[in-house]
């Protein structure tokens, strides 16, 4: 690369976000400003289940709320609400297990079945990164208005209920009001 064009690059002031992403429709724009802000709040989600356990990923902690929001579940329910091969769910199931966050206990109705639950280790890790993250919640919103909070949590509502982009088994649930704290909304996958 000739030196005069590194040159040129190194000087070239930053294109302003106006006009670096405005480009295809009219809506491309907020669109593509929202990904980028859903990706930083999905950082914030991974955070989450760091505090819960240090080696625990996001579809783990995911799928331990769901497990407790449920009172237990069988693997192949987690597999269909998620949209998740069960071999993922099998290997995701094996690391709960492993730290000590979940144990398979027969069901009552057909021992054959096993159904997840939390240990009571899994709960405790669950209920402090709840507290957690709602404590930070409330710190980001204490000074957002009571109709701001409401338009917000019913466009997150709207969001995470939305079937239109192929997100079968999320549409309709709602594991838990706004200021609840929990899960906010479908895993990602």
């Amino acid at each position: 690369m000739p030196a005069a064009y590194s040159q040129d690059i190194a000087h070239t002031p930053p294109i302003p976000w106006s006009t670096r992403w405005n480009t295809g429709p009219a809506n491309a724009v907020p669109i593509r400003l929202t990904t980028s802000d859903v990706t930083a709040f999905a950082r914030r989600a991974r955070a989450a289940a760091a505090r819960v356990h240090p080696e625990l990923p996001l579809v783990s902690y995911t799928l331990l709320v769901h497990i407790e929001a449920q009172r237990g579940c069988r693997a192949t329910d987690l597999a269909a609400h998620y949209l998740l091969d069960k071999s993922t769910v099998s290997r995701q199931v094996a690391g709960l297990e492993k730290l000590g966050l979940v144990e398979r206990r027969p069901a009552p109705d057909d021992h054959r079945v096993h159904v997840l639950h939390p240990t009571e280790a899994g709960t405790a890790a669950l209920a402090t990164a709840q507290t957690s993250r709602l404590a930070a919640y409330q710190e980001r919103l204490k000074d957002w208005s009571a109709d701001d909070l409401a338009r917000f949590a019913a466009y997150l509502l709207r969001y995470n209920t939305d079937n239109t982009a192929g997100t079968a088994g999320t549409a309709g649930t709602r594991r838990n009001p706004p200021g609840a704290g929990g899960a906010p909304g479908p895993a990602p996958r």
